[in-house]
């Protein structure tokens, strides 16, 4: 049997701004729905970590446990390899992988969890498939995914429907689903999931302080120009790096409007194997 590989494209790279973000997240505002079905001996799989600042958080909450960090992307490990040894957190392992095709036996972990993954991946079914093949009997798998669709902001400044338009067309041409936090719950019952084992629930990320803003609004000005983002978006003839420039220069404006908000929604869904 071939082991099955990811068709998609990662839409934002690892651009230092896209990072930015990433080290941001932690376990409570990027996996506040799970922490509460965190038990200290439980064995974690994080799906797609990153540079490991929400794996290492979860890492704390299971003291006689393990957790793994999973990621395809291997040079961004070694970010989340020095967070762990800064931290002194020693019950975590961090691997290069695909979640595509998982090299664990079934029934492996207590929680399988992956966090704004399943948007950026040609078969988002699969994947949660495979999570919950190595999810033990009685085990969770979690995900958490945003949807681009619904993000809303404040105020309208000119040109930011258009920068939505564009990421949304984007991402779709990279083989991914921008607006996947609305259907995450279908693609579990699709993955084998019984409807009444799985819980969704909805939480958004606001920015809404002058710091905020400036951080959300600087990160997105310079990857709109400089990560993954502008080169797959040329490549493809989907924009030039004129019109880039143009969104960038959008958000700023943005960015600059006294009364600045921004919510990024995210579906999430907890299923019981």
């Amino acid at each position: 049997m071939s082991i099955k590989t990811e068709a998609a494209t990662y839409t934002h790279g690892h651009h230092a701004s896209v990072l930015r973000s990433h080290t941001w997240r932690t376990a409570l505002n990027s996996a506040g729905f799970l922490l509460p079905h965190i038990k200290p001996h439980m064995t974690i799989l994080d799906i797609g970590c990153g540079p490991g600042t929400i794996t290492v958080d979860l890492a704390g909450h299971v003291p006689e446990g393990r957790v793994i960090g999973l990621e395809r992307a291997a040079k961004v490990l070694e970010q989340a390899r020095a967070l762990a040894a800064d931290k002194g957190v020693e019950n975590i392992e961090f691997t290069e992988g695909d979640a595509n095709s998982l090299s664990y036996p079934d029934d492996t972990f207590d929680i399988v969890f992956c966090h704004q993954v399943l948007q950026h991946v040609k078969d988002p079914v699969g994947i949660l498939r495979e999570m919950r093949r190595v999810a033990k009997p009685g085990g969770i798998v979690a995900a958490r995914e945003s949807d681009y669709g619904a993000f809303t902001w404040y105020p309208e400044v000119a040109g930011m429907k258009e920068w939505q338009s564009l990421y949304r067309k984007l991402a779709a041409h990279n083989g991914g689903e921008p607006d996947a936090g609305r259907m995450v719950h279908v693609w579990a019952k699709q993955a084998g999931f019984a409807a009444d084992s799985i819980t969704s629930t909805v939480s958004s990320w606001c920015y809404s302080t002058g710091e905020e803003v400036a951080w959300w609004s600087g990160l997105w000005a310079e990857r709109t120009v400089a990560s993954s983002f502008a080169d797959t978006a040329i490549e493809s003839g989907i924009a030039t790096r004129d019109q880039l420039a143009e969104v960038a220069e959008t958000w700023r404006r943005w960015g600059n409007e006294d009364d600045a908000w921004f919510s990024v929604p995210s579906g999430e869904v907890l299923c019981i194997k």
